[in-house]
């Protein structure tokens, strides 16, 4: 009798063992698995973002120019030179471009959210048309960005545009303004471009987590008094919260990188007001053929967004270690 027990008591206290092994063998094989689907991804993340930062950032060391672009031997090595004098140079305009681009992103990443926001808000009810006007937001996002920028290039024509007749007409302005001429009234009028392209990104993605807001939240809200402001600051903006901060975050990473749009309309001028650390890059590179310096401007436009990203991810954990 003791003997069974001794049997029964071994056999059962082998069985979780054995199947502890074997659950161990299937989660291996699905990290196996899992890693085996992750290396298409792996390899062209490799060549198509992991080489080419790299090789920029070689290139960012060494002092490359039209002169010797074409005999690698005459390419010395000069380590952060590069970017010592591009902060350093009487010349330099990449302290203003960094500030013009912080200006830039700021400026239309709040208008865009705001207004974005307000139409999210609005299409959000059911009405008639509704779904009409909210497919002809989306115009301005579809439309490519050079002809966005072309669009509003004559809007703010010295002569003959729209927003001089439109103040005149008005009795805001007794004379026409040079928009694109002055530093001040361009960086305003790459702004307002740049406003009008942004908003049905963070309209929709706002729409999106609107629509996750259970009604019945809304009810009891209604049921115990709360007014309009009240649940909107109390209920909808803490639920939608991830959403705000993915709208936030990508709008600055995409604003901050804004190259077309500026080029199109100002190239940067006049006299550097509206120079963006996108657009002194490439005039670095492309028309001073300082590709050394370009390179180096480039990777401190990569940083700057890199540390962005970090801290979005950081939220995200945050917020997912909460919930």
């Amino acid at each position: 009798m003791l003997k069974e027990l001794t049997l029964e008591n071994s056999s059962a206290h082998a069985k979780p063992k054995k199947f502890h092994i074997s659950h161990k063998k299937k989660l291996t094989s699905q990290g196996k698995m899992g890693f085996l689907f992750s290396v298409p991804a792996l390899i062209y993340m490799m060549i198509f973002v992991g080489y080419p930062t790299l090789s920029n950032f070689i290139l960012s060391i060494k002092n490359v120019n039209v002169f010797n672009f074409s005999r690698p031997e005459a390419q010395d090595i000069i380590g952060i030179q590069n970017y010592v004098e591009l902060f350093t140079d009487a010349n330099s305009v990449m302290v203003r471009a960094i500030l013009n681009t912080l200006t830039f992103t700021v400026a239309s990443i709040f208008f865009q959210f705001l207004i974005g926001f307000a139409l999210a808000l609005l299409f959000s009810k059911k009405f008639h048309g509704s779904s009409f006007f909210r497919g002809a937001t989306m115009i301005s996002w579809l439309l490519p960005v050079t002809v966005a920028g072309l669009l509003f290039k004559f809007i703010f024509a010295s002569s003959g545009g729209i927003a001089n007749q439109l103040l005149m007409s008005l009795h805001i302005i007794n004379a026409p303004i040079d928009w694109l001429l002055n530093g001040p009234s361009a960086m305003v009028a790459i702004v307002v471009a740049n406003i009008w392209i942004g908003i049905p990104f963070n309209m929709m993605l706002l729409l999106t987590g609107l629509t996750t807001v259970p009604a019945d939240i809304y009810e009891s809200a209604k049921i115990d008094g709360a007014n309009k402001i009240q649940t909107l600051f109390q209920i909808t903006i803490p639920v939608i919260k991830p959403a705000i901060m993915s709208v936030l975050t990508l709008g600055f990473v995409y604003t901050f990188k804004v190259f077309d749009l500026v080029w199109v309309m100002t190239k940067g001028g006049p006299i550097n007001a509206t120079e963006l650390a996108s657009t002194y890059a490439y005039k670095l590179s492309f028309e001073q053929f300082e590709f050394s310096k370009g390179a180096a401007s480039a990777n401190i436009l990569f940083l700057i967004l890199f540390i962005v990203g970090m801290f979005y991810i950081k939220l995200i954990n945050a917020e997912e270690e909460v919930m």
